[in-house]
């Protein structure tokens, strides 16, 4: 099944059932309230959410309405856990090369993970507010999975069992603040802010043969002002799966409902020509990582972070080309202003008005 959560003006906003085609929605009141409150109890809840679903996709839902991704939150608000791993280890090996440093053999046994901030999520159609251009603005297009309980200790195997739904993300970073921070010791914090989610969270069934252990064997598609710059291979090199990014999480705590767990920046190996040149034919999920290769290329990176005005857009299509999340599609703002696409639609509506009144 597919699950929203539309805007009503609260915290939690309001939990409803989305179509398979991404058509159409139901608001899932009588069922629960908020997304928090099925993982709470999902195999009392989920089973009768499956029934609505199914009446949804087969026209048989009562009071169903078209499904508008630009009234959707996250599809969980604000959660008890944000957990962002670095599952990619090509993402890393291109960093490191980039400044000529080697990488840890660790990494490729032991996974990097940072805990983001989780109470202030922003929706998939939401502005990117950021307070500075010179920040270094940049978007990740990622994975992410919302599990159930997962017990302190458990394997990667129970740890996928404790799984209940996939999502994608922009993990946001602010690139000019991280040397400073890393620096103290400490990691991420300020250049890390508000992390966006696709419109809808899905199901592993949804996924049919494309989940493969812990892994989405699907392409990111990452639109950067329009332009097409990845397609990247989310499963085939993904180092470490989502049991295994779980599980590392578990060795010390308990992992509760509501945790949400993020692949890190999608990212596929380059290939030599014939020349002996190396190529990225598949793009990147983040500009750092183009910057990086430009930097191991040329010997210095020549693609600007974003400015304000600029677009992202996220996006996964399943193994029948229809969009399996629906897009995270936003612009850069900086505080205060408004996106293009609003300012277009109040001009619209004012122009509205003025015909009316003649």
């Amino acid at each position: 099944m597919k699950l929203a959560t539309y805007k009503d003006g609260s915290r939690d906003g309001q939990l409803v059932v989305v179509s398979r085609d991404l058509s159409l929605a139901h608001y899932a009141t009588g069922i629960a309230a908020r997304l928090q409150q099925v993982l709470d109890d999902w195999s009392f809840l989920s089973p009768q959410l499956q029934d609505l679903y199914t009446a949804l996709n087969q026209g048989r839902a009562r009071h169903p309405f078209p499904f508008d991704p630009q009234q959707c939150m996250s599809p969980l608000p604000r959660a008890y856990q944000w957990a962002d791993g670095s599952a990619y280890i090509n993402h890393v090996e291109l960093v490191r090369k980039a400044r000529n440093a080697e990488v840890p053999q660790s990494f490729y046994t032991d996974p990097l993970m940072y805990q983001g901030g989780s109470d202030d999520f922003i929706g998939p159609c939401d502005p990117i507010t950021v307070p500075s251009e010179a920040m270094g603005i940049d978007f990740e297009a990622e994975i992410a999975v919302v599990t159930g309980d997962v017990k302190m200790g458990a394997s990667p195997e129970q740890a996928l069992d404790g799984i209940r739904l996939v999502m994608l993300a922009n993990d946001v970073s602010l690139r000019n603040l991280i040397p400073a921070e890393l620096a103290k010791g400490f990691g991420f914090f300020q250049s890390k802010p508000a992390t966006a989610f696709s419109p809808v969270a899905v199901t592993l069934d949804e996924l049919g043969e494309a989940w493969d252990k812990g892994r989405v064997n699907l392409a990111l598609q990452s639109t950067w002002n329009g332009r097409k710059v990845g397609m990247c291979d989310a499963g085939p090199e993904m180092t470490f799966h989502f049991g295994e990014l779980i599980a590392h999480i578990a060795k010390t705590r308990n992992v509760r409902a509501g945790s949400i767990v993020g692949s890190g920046t999608v990212s596929n190996k380059g290939v030599e020509r014939k020349d002996g040149r190396m190529d990225w034919p598949k793009g990147y999920s983040c500009i750092a990582e183009k910057r990086c290769i430009e930097t191991i290329l040329d010997g210095q990176p020549s693609t600007e972070f974003m400015r304000y005005g600029d677009t992202i857009r996220i996006e996964m299509k399943g193994l029948d080309g229809r969009s399996l999340f629906g897009a995270i599609d936003q612009e850069v703002v900086a505080p205060g202003a408004r996106t293009r696409a609003a300012a277009k639609a109040e001009a619209a509506g004012n122009d509205s008005e003025e015909r009316s009144e003649d």
